[in-house]
């Protein structure tokens, strides 16, 4: 479905990222990939999952405009520029606001929601000139509801939700389509490592921490899965959801249902 078009994802070394590269490349689209950690092993899963693909990868610091201008050239040069956008970086920091940490309020501003700004305003001219694109922003449960100790987090994952309306807007006329998805809890290793720090707080299991933390939330008592978020991101970028623009579409468990 997606054969001849590229996708730049980012933070797609692990996680939802890579859930949604893989699944964009099993419909032929060429992937950038971009992110910290096992980059030669995301590059090969990413490939295994698609059939005469390009997967390309820069490993842009999403906190640093110089940095992602740099990687918005290289898939210009490299690939004809980017007609799908996902927008999914992100990091996370716990703490109540009168303790939240102020270089961590900054990165997490700076990477979970001004990359976003730059990303965009960067592939828009391309997309315009083609007349197609598609812009994907991962925001959260947490775009639309919030949640106590996660002050910079929410404040990000709101105002992704609101970028996403008004580049929605701007383009309205235009074959480029801006859209958001809100996961709930996923077991991506961000998660895992909050499992892990409540089970050893309350010097509990593992799998028990794992099961009381998603039910705190998610009414169906199970984890989102990436390939599920990919599934989304696909038809997200297909012509049936040409009309499907600015849309807030939560997969949750019934988060925010409730």
């Amino acid at each position: 479905m997606l054969k001849g078009k590229t996708a730049l994802v980012t933070g797609s070394t692990s996680g939802i990222g890579l859930g949604i590269a893989q699944a964009l490349a099993a419909q032929g689209a060429n992937i950038i990939a971009n992110g910290f950690g096992d980059a030669e092993g995301a590059q090969r899963q990413i490939e295994s999952a698609g059939t005469g693909i390009r997967v390309g990868y820069h490993g842009a610091d999403m906190s640093k405009a110089a940095e992602i201008e740099d990687m918005m050239r290289y898939a210009d040069s490299e690939f004809g520029g980017a007609d799908i956008l996902v927008n999914n970086a992100g990091i996370q920091h716990v703490a109540n606001i009168e303790d939240f940490p102020v270089e961590r309020w900054d990165a997490i501003i700076a990477i979970n929601l001004t990359s976003a700004f730059h990303t965009t305003r960067l592939a828009l001219p391309g997309m315009r000139s083609k007349d197609w694109g598609r812009i994907i922003n991962i925001a959260s449960a947490h775009g639309l509801v919030g949640s106590a100790q996660k002050s910079a987090y929410v404040a990000a994952k709101h105002g992704i939700v609101g970028l996403t309306k008004v580049t929605a807007l701007e383009t309205a006329q235009t074959g480029i389509t801006a859209n958001a998805i809100c996961p709930g809890w996923v077991l991506t290793p961000l998660v895992q490592k909050q499992v892990e720090a409540r089970a050893a707080r309350e010097g509990i299991a593992v799998e028990q921490a794992k099961r009381e933390l998603v039910l705190e939330k998610q009414p169906s008592g199970q984890f989102v899965t990436p390939e599920e978020l990919g599934a989304l991101a696909v038809f997200l970028s297909g012509e049936a959801a040409r009309q499907v623009r600015g849309a807030i579409w939560n997969m949750d468990g019934g988060w925010v249902a409730q």
